[in-house]
Formats: C-alpha cells, structure tokens, sequence
C-alpha cells in the first residue's frame, strides 16, 4: 500500500505560481511512476503530468511550457511547479502513484486560479 499526501493548492491570480507537493508513504520502494491529474467542476479527471523512477517527464499539451514535474526520490516527494497560471488551471488537483500495476490516490489539493 502507498498513501499520498498533497499539499500546496492555494487561491492565485492569473499569471501568478504555485508549487504543489505529494509525499509518499508505505510501500514506497514499488513505486515507479508518480505523476498528477486535476479535475474541474463538471469535468472529467484528467491528466496533467508524470515523471517516472528514472525522471523521464509526460505532459498534457494544456501546460507543457508551464508546468514543471520533479521528483526527490530520497524523500518520496513529486512536485508540481505551475507558472503562468489561467483560470482554466482551476480544479481538484490529484497526486497519484503506481505501483506494480496498481494507482494509488492522494485526497486532492484544490487550485483556484482567479482572473
């Protein structure tokens, strides 16, 4: 088992930055890929960004150039580095983590982006 827990969501103007966190407990030496997804109200979850083991990078289209994910392997942590924020960057935001096939879920951190 792998608990996740988010931090960093916050109230922001457009433009401005935020840097979200998740730190990984449990079962952590199975974990290999980390990443996270958002949900806004009304919207499906949808992807925004994963790093795995060995810190190759995927981004959604939406914030490539804008978001930047990072992993601290010694602490178990994945971060979200989020610049030139939009309105339509306001949603839930979720950590996750998979391990030998499985995805785990952090509770969520909420980021709303005012304009």
């Amino acid at each position: 088992q792998v608990r996740l827990v988010e931090s960093g969501g916050a109230l922001v103007q457009a433009g401005g930055s935020l840097r979200l966190s998740c730190v990984a407990s449990g079962s952590v030496f199975s974990i290999n890929a980390m990443g996270w997804y958002r949900q806004a109200p009304g919207k499906q979850r949808e992807f925004v960004a994963t790093i795995t083991s060995d810190k190759m990078t995927i981004y959604a289209d939406s914030v490539k150039g804008r978001f930047t994910i990072s992993r601290d392997n010694a602490n178990n942590t994945v971060y979200l580095q989020m610049n030139s924020l939009k309105p339509d960057d306001t949603a839930v935001y979720y950590c996750y983590a998979r391990s030998w096939g499985s995805n785990y879920w952090g509770q969520g951190t909420q980021v709303t982006v005012s304009s």
